[in-house]
């Protein structure tokens, strides 16, 4: 797992903008996730060859943000059917319940309450990841954060890329190792619209 804020840098204007919009707010801003615009990505490497990669996704969630306060507070629900590929057979077979077990436990978690932030900008968030029924403490570092005022909507709209990394046999699907690998790196993109 990367350190917080490697590879991260307040360069862009969306992330000026950020830190300006931010630094104005005296109270936590409460966002609803976009279901458009949020997704969660997986990549595994499959037999030393390639990486087999697939989506999870539209997915349900709020934020609540605080940065004069460095707090903040996520819960995001992840429909374990709503499985992408690009190839149906392949979908079936991670859902079984070796692996991912989508009918039994159709449903995943991200809870979080442990934000940090750098000089006003999201940096890290960390809480509990649940999967097949069972929770294991996850960092999610943030790749690029910001925010801008929907020209539709006339209201912010705030997101990013974020990074993850786990290992699928402390969840219980252990199938097929070593052959497929253990370590399941995530990208999650999402973007919430402030209430």
């Amino acid at each position: 797992m990367s350190a917080p804020g490697r590879g991260w840098a307040p360069t862009s204007l969306a992330q000026v903008a950020w830190a300006t919009v931010t630094a104005a707010q005296a109270e936590p801003q409460r966002y609803r996730l976009d279901p458009a615009h949020t997704f969660v990505h997986f990549e595994v490497m499959h037999f030393g060859t390639s990486t087999l990669r697939g989506r999870f996704g539209p997915l349900d969630g709020e934020v609540e943000i605080d940065p004069a306060e460095g707090r903040g507070q996520l819960s995001l629900v992840i429909p374990t059917g709503s499985l992408d590929t690009g190839l149906k057979a392949l979908d079936q077979r991670l859902c079984a319940r070796d692996l991912l077990a989508c009918e039994a436990e159709p449903r995943a978690y991200f809870v979080a309450a442990r934000f940090t932030f750098r000089e006003g900008l999201l940096t890290e968030v960390r809480g509990e990841f649940t999967l097949r029924g069972i929770g294991q403490p996850l960092s999610l570092i943030a790749r690029h954060f910001g925010c801008y005022r929907h020209p539709l909507l006339q209201r912010e709209v705030c997101g990013g890329d974020f990074e993850a990394e786990l290992k699928r046999s402390d969840f219980g699907a252990s199938f097929g190792l070593p052959f497929v690998a253990d370590r399941v790196r995530l990208k999650i993109q999402v973007e919430g619209i402030r209430q």
